[in-house]
């Protein structure tokens, strides 16, 4: 069977979103009139295929979920929106008049945020920005992006690069999901899976696929917040608050503290 080809899968599903949202631009067409649904499809390394409308990713803030608006109440100085996608979130930033850089390595992504108005951005990983000499004072993983922790071997780095960017006494503001809550044999067993070959328990082995494209396969990270707390030792990061009010859902801030 032929393999999908590997590119910018969330550039190009959130190309085809906004076309649907605005009218603007070519839109995938079923039955050749009638925009088709763009869904993010989520394939997981033990065969479970999950899909999310990619719409979410445009959403203003009306349509937004609660903990979003408490994130933002959170945020102080200049900020780094880390996986910054459509720039749901940096946008609504924007227009407050916060210093706001959005940070994607998908060039489609940065290409919808631009057109929808985002003036500061920057296409690249974390490692890479690091370097950078422009410093802030809030690094923002929203959309569930605590899960670009990837695991044990990732998050040491992944936070020290944050640390190099970082002002003194910066924040971080994390939405994560704890995964253990749920009673389905299929995550459950998956959990169990990972502790076996020496993973943390929601530590998802994921690739995105969308129309013809998908995407390599790489970690991403759901973690209680207490293998979050351990995920910060050494790191000069620590944990000084968690908003729990939605869950399995939860806003995390960490500072930095050496």
């Amino acid at each position: 069977m032929d393999q999908p080809a590997i590119g910018d899968v969330i550039g190009e599903l959130l190309k085809d979103a906004y076309a649907i949202r605005t009218g603007i631009g070519p839109r995938p067409l079923a039955g050749g009139r009638v925009p088709r649904p763009v869904i993010e499809i989520i394939e997981r390394d033990d065969g479970l295929i999950n899909g999310a409308p990619a719409d979410q990713y445009l959403g203003e803030p009306d349509e937004w979920q609660p903990h979003d608006h408490r994130a933002l109440r959170l945020v102080r100085g200049a900020v780094l929106d880390i996986g910054v996608g459509a720039g749901r979130i940096a946008l609504e930033l924007q227009r407050r008049g916060t210093a706001v850089t959005g940070l994607d390595i998908s060039a489609g992504a940065i290409e919808i945020a631009r057109r929808r108005g985002l003036r500061d951005t920057v296409r690249c990983t974390v490692d890479e920005y690091a370097r950078a000499t422009v410093r802030y004072d809030t690094f923002l993983l929203l959309g569930n992006n605590l899960g670009l922790l990837e695991g044990r071997e990732r998050a040491p780095a992944f936070l020290a690069a944050l640390a190099a960017l970082a002002r003194p006494g910066a924040r971080i503001i994390a939405h994560g999901t704890d995964p253990y809550g749920t009673t389905d044999p299929v995550h459950v067993a998956y959990h169990q899976r990972n502790r076996e070959h020496g993973r943390l328990g929601g530590q998802l082995r994921l690739r995105l696929r969308y129309r013809l494209l998908a995407t390599d396969w790489f970690d991403y990270l759901v973690c209680s917040v207490d293998e979050l707390e351990s995920l910060l030792v050494g790191t000069g990061w620590r944990l000084i608050s968690i908003d729990d009010a939605d869950r399995p859902y939860y806003l995390a801030v960490m500072e930095l503290t050496g």
